[in-house]
């Protein structure tokens, strides 16, 4: 299975405004919307990081590609902005779906699973002491890269990649902690972890499904759990027993 770490940038919506507080936008006041700026991609196991922006003609077709290549997408609040702002911008453009895959959203990993000061990827990074985000710099980095200032859009490229680094790293360790991660070995017939694919496991006890037993196994190499495929026995309610 083909796996891809994604993280686009996005410029702001562009609006005129009477104030600065509390103010309500109709869509007439917007002068423009809010696009795609960058993204940065990787497949686990590469080690070349993919990177496109609005300078290119083509950038919208290369993350579309890589997508319809993809098994699996992890990324950090993809489930609500990443993934439905490429979809409006596939369809504004004529562009037919992707062809399906699977989504990790490791914010929401890390909201079900932790309860962290923040669950913003700069405070979560430093709490499993795996990297630091680099800094934006304000909104004048969106600022100047909306207006083709070349240094900026040279930091911008940098911290797109940094954020994928950091994704990356981040799902290494969250691993064994998802609790619904498509299963990679699903075509596979030997005994291997659904989540990294390794076959050193260890037997540790059954688990219990409505009416069935099954063994239950700890991976040795991401520390993930998942139970056997095959039923171990029925349990005492299927069989009819009085618990």
């Amino acid at each position: 299975m083909k796996i891809l770490f994604l993280d686009i940038e996005t410029a702001p919506n562009t609006a005129y405004v009477w104030g600065l507080f509390d103010q309500n936008i109709s869509h007439d006041q917007v002068e423009q919307s809010s696009y795609i700026l960058c993204w940065a991609a990787k497949w686990l196991g590469e080690s070349k990081m993919h990177f496109s922006s609005v300078h290119s003609n083509k950038m919208l077709r290369l993350i579309h590609n890589l997508l319809d290549e993809a098994d699996i997408v992890v990324h950090y609040n993809g489930v609500k902005f990443d993934i439905p702002t490429l979809n409006k911008e596939f369809i504004k453009h004529n562009m037919l779906p992707p062809s399906p895959y699977k989504q990790v959203d490791l914010l929401q990993v890390c909201r079900r699973a932790f309860r962290f000061e923040s669950n913003k990827l700069i405070s979560v990074a430093k709490a499993l002491d795996i990297g630091a985000k680099l800094d934006k710099h304000g909104f004048e980095l969106w600022v100047g890269c909306m207006r083709g200032d070349k240094k900026s859009w040279k930091y911008m490229e940098k911290y797109n990649r940094m954020d994928v680094t950091l994704l990356e790293r981040l799902y290494h360790r969250l691993l064994p902690w998802i609790p619904r991660h498509p299963n990679i070995t699903s075509a596979e017939q030997r005994l291997a972890c659904p989540k990294c694919g390794s076959n050193r496991t260890q037997r540790r006890g059954t688990m219990v499904a409505k009416w069935l037993e099954y063994a239950r196994y700890q991976c040795q190499a991401c520390g993930g759990w998942f139970r056997g495929n095959k039923a171990a026995r029925t349990t005492k309610a299927e069989r009819g027993v009085n618990i």
